[in-house]
């Protein structure tokens, strides 16, 4: 019953952590959006590709965080490390 619930807590972890990114990109999509077009709107000099780079890097550096380090990451670890705490 023990091994069911950790697994249902990192289930759960694992889920808020995919949701957490979806949302970041979400809101990444949207404002970049609103401020492209507010530059576009402007017209003046091309300023919106610094906050799309800027932002753009931590979005996709949320989404790295989130597929490379995933549940197989996880489980390695905690044998890992339960293996070192019987020695």
């Amino acid at each position: 019953m023990e091994g069911t619930d950790r697994k249902l807590l990192r289930a759960q972890a694992r889920v808020k952590e995919l949701k957490n990114f979806y949302t970041h990109l979400v809101l990444y999509v949207v404002i970049m959006g609103l401020l492209f077009f507010i530059d576009y709107s402007d017209g003046g000099t091309w300023w919106v590709q610094w906050p799309v780079i800027g932002w753009g890097i931590f979005v996709v550096m949320h989404g790295i965080n989130v597929s490379k380090f995933g549940t197989n990451w996880e489980d390695k670890k905690i044998k890992e490390i339960m293996e070192k705490e019987d020695k």
